[in-house]
């Protein structure tokens, strides 16, 4: 709503549409799966063995190119304005920092 994707997709063809839907769905579901894993079986990702580097590895650079990606390639020039959208903000980054951070560290030590 904040950011009024109905409008805009209202204007895409159906295609197109259904595309944004498509990966928006495989965004959502690699989350949720990092999440899960990450809460109900982290000595997966703490048993120190190839896999479990490669996985924390991979989701450290998932969570970085995050971060890359908001300050160099999202155009906010549209964006909500205020200090509450500001602060939103600097939550999420903050955020995506601390996740790339934990999983960095989880991969190499």
């Amino acid at each position: 709503r904040i950011l009024r994707w109905g409008d805009d997709l209202a204007k895409l063809r159906p295609l197109t549409r259904q595309v944004f839907w498509t990966y928006a769905a495989y965004i959502w579901a690699t989350n949720i799966c990092f999440g899960v894993v990450s809460a109900f079986a982290p000595h997966w990702l703490l048993d120190r063995s190839p896999l479990a580097r490669v996985v924390a590895g991979y989701i450290a650079l998932y969570w970085g190119a995050r971060v890359l990606v908001q300050f160099f390639y999202f155009d906010r020039s549209e964006a909500p304005s205020g200090a509450f959208y500001k602060m939103a903000e600097m939550a999420l980054v903050g955020l995506f920092v601390f996740l790339t951070a934990v999983y960095g560290y989880a991969a190499v030590s």
